[in-house]
């Protein structure tokens, strides 16, 4: 058994504590809002006051919603008061400027900084089988190996710059949004020809894509199952923003990324489908569809 505490108790977080629980870890759990907080603190978490009594522990691993979340709790301020030789490895997906800046304020406080976002739903993450994209210096990613491997399957050590594993899985995360639509509009396709969305998805998903994106997500948008989400339609939004700040900065052209922008801003626009799992923008879809 180790010590380690755990921000940020979303659906994907409160699954990643419940696992290192699991494991047989002592957790000590901390969220901006206490709902969270009770459930993991029942099933044996301990309670952090405050940040710093999070920090207090000395290795932490966060999960929190976006950027702006992020350097809030990690600011100078909070991270000053982290015991020496301290590790954190945050494990949501952040923009590429902002781990470069938790990187470099990291570094001025002495904390040891690893980002490690996670690819996978919180069913996968609570099953320790996620796959996780790390990057950090060698100490600091060693020193993070054994959290990894208690939450995920296998890890890609990606460089010693953190950012470098933001941009990879926001790489990932840009394919999968596409993979998204793509189903969307194939299923819509073959919906109006009178074929059954999950029969086409098993035909799908048997030959040429057998991969957990088009199975998984397949049988979401041919059964129209979006609730509860596992990750919303706001969610994938900053997603995809991700991805197109990260091309803005490198010189790329995203020619696809302005309809996928539509397609999402469209959802968030519906009050039925903006608290939805991301996979309901395939509503939109079919809604621009024709009838027969």
């Amino acid at each position: 058994m180790s010590d380690i505490s755990f921000i940020g108790l979303g659906e994907m977080g409160s699954a990643l504590a419940g696992r290192l629980l699991e494991t047989g870890h002592s957790v000590r759990v901390w969220n901006r809002s206490p709902g969270a907080v009770d459930a993991l603190v029942a099933s044996g978490a301990t309670r952090a006051a405050s940040i710093a009594d999070a920090l207090g522990v000395g290795t932490v691993i966060s999960m929190l919603a976006n950027d702006e979340a992020a350097e809030a709790v990690f600011s100078a301020e909070s991270l000053a008061g982290a015991p020496a030789g301290t590790l954190h490895i945050n494990c949501a997906t952040l923009s590429v400027d902002a781990t470069d800046r938790l990187a470099e304020l990291h570094a001025l406080t002495g904390v040891e900084y690893v980002a490690a976002p996670v690819l996978g739903r919180s069913n996968v993450a609570a099953a320790g089988k996620l796959n996780v994209i790390a990057a950090g210096t060698k100490s600091a990613t060693a020193r993070a190996q054994p959290w990894l491997d208690a939450i995920g399957k296998r890890t890609w050590v990606v460089g010693e710059r953190p950012s470098t594993a933001s941009l990879v899985k926001i790489g990932a995360n840009y394919t999968l949004i596409h993979a998204l639509q793509a189903l969307a509009e194939s299923l819509t396709l073959v919906e109006h020809g009178g074929v059954d969305g999950l029969t086409f998805v098993e035909i799908l998903t048997d030959a040429a894509f057998t991969g957990s994106v088009y199975t998984g997500y397949g049988s979401l948008i041919a059964r129209k199952a979006y609730s509860p989400p596992g990750f919303t339609v706001g969610l994938g939004l900053k997603d995809l923003s991700l991805a197109e700040r990260a091309a803005a900065d490198s010189g790329v052209v995203l020619s696809t990324a302005p309809v996928l922008r539509d397609m999402f801003e469209r959802a968030l626009a519906d009050p039925g489908l903006a608290p939805l799992d991301w996979s309901a923008i395939a509503e939109i879809t079919r809604g621009l569809s024709t009838s027969d």
